[in-house]
């Protein structure tokens, strides 16, 4: 079984800010995730003037367009550069989400392992065929899409050469926070069988239980939004995980996953010692004089383990003891 790859989503929670940033780096690394991601656009890019924000966006954030929300949260190119840094020196990796060609130019020139695909990009022809173009591994979120969406979208990568194994698909719900009757998380079994490829799940939930059932079903990825504060102002912060519970989902996810093992139905090494203890032999039920025929008369089965087994019942039964045997001994043949 992989490792489950468990991403720290800082997305736009730096608020702007690199100082802020690099504390999501600390806070990701501080709780043991393998990546910290962030967002990575030019806002006169990614949206029209005439844009608007999403409901969840409204409630959050006092910007009267998504072009000047996007604006207020946009890091500069060099920041990047700076922040991939910093994450090499505190042990942790770097992603970042692209969402216009320059920006996938640029973080591919960063040496990231993996390109990730929002939502929102899923069918976005261009960008799709700019990011096949770098040949990196791709995390794929499919929050807003149907199977059809999901199929166009791989065919891209196909056409580029890219296996199956280069090929992850995230199941998502974008709504944030989203509504636990609305997560669905067997869409992402039905992502695997669909498409034969690694699956995991993007959760915007409030809480940590549903990533860990992620988990549970075979996710190979979780990607989960955090913040330092929920009560900073911004679009995600509310729907987004504080550090200490970050690290009590890192510390979840590699519970379940050491807890999901093999498969393979054995005696573990840690309770082998107890199979004397919990099975049963067969004893002597009351005094036996040798010679005398065994039977369900003078035997009996108690505990512990580590003689004849009580599945050689029928077997021993009907012989002859083989010398006296006094009131719960253990019966030998």
């Amino acid at each position: 079984m992989k490792r489950v790859l468990i991403i720290a989503e800082a997305g736009v929670n730096h608020n702007g800010k690199f100082d802020l940033a690099c504390r999501l780096v600390d806070a990701a690394a501080e709780a043991g995730a393998d990546y910290v991601k962030f967002q990575t656009f030019k806002a006169e890019r990614l949206v029209t003037s005439a844009g608007r924000t999403a409901d969840y966006q409204k409630r959050n954030c006092e910007a009267d367009s998504q072009l000047a929300m996007l604006r207020s949260l946009e890091l500069p190119f060099e920041a990047f550069r700076e922040l991939a840094q910093y994450c090499r020196a505190k042990g942790i990796g770097f992603l970042s989400t692209p969402f216009d060609g320059e920006s996938i130019q640029f973080l591919a020139s960063l040496g990231m392992d993996y390109m990730k695909v929002p939502s929102g990009e899923i069918t976005n022809l261009p960008y799709l065929r700019m990011i096949a173009d770098t040949k990196l591994p791709v995390i794929i979120s499919t929050g807003m899409s149907t199977l059809a969406d999901v199929e166009g979208a791989l065919a891209v990568f196909y056409e580029r050469g890219y296996t199956r194994e280069m090929i992850t698909l995230l199941h998502c719900n974008t709504e944030y926070p989203t509504p636990m009757r609305d997560v669905n998380l067997r869409a992402m079994e039905t992502l695997r069988s669909s498409f034969g490829v690694d699956t995991g799940y993007s959760d915007h939930t409030r809480g940590i239980e549903v990533p860990i059932a992620a988990v549970a079903l075979g996710a190979t990825v979780i990607e989960k939004h955090f913040t330092l504060d929920h009560n900073l102002p911004g679009p995600d912060h509310v729907a987004s995980l504080e550090p200490a519970e970050l690290k009590r989902m890192v510390t979840a996810v590699r519970n379940v996953e050491a807890a999901l093992g093999t498969g393979l139905k054995r005696v573990s090494d840690s309770e082998r010692g107890n199979m004397a203890v919990a099975r049963k032999s067969i004893v002597a039920a009351r005094d036996i004089v040798c010679g005398e025929v065994l039977s369900a008369e003078n035997l009996t089965v108690k505990r512990p383990g580590d003689g004849l087994s009580p599945m050689l019942w029928d077997m021993v039964c009907g012989r002859r003891a083989i010398r006296n045997f006094t009131r719960d001994e253990q019966i030998e043949i």
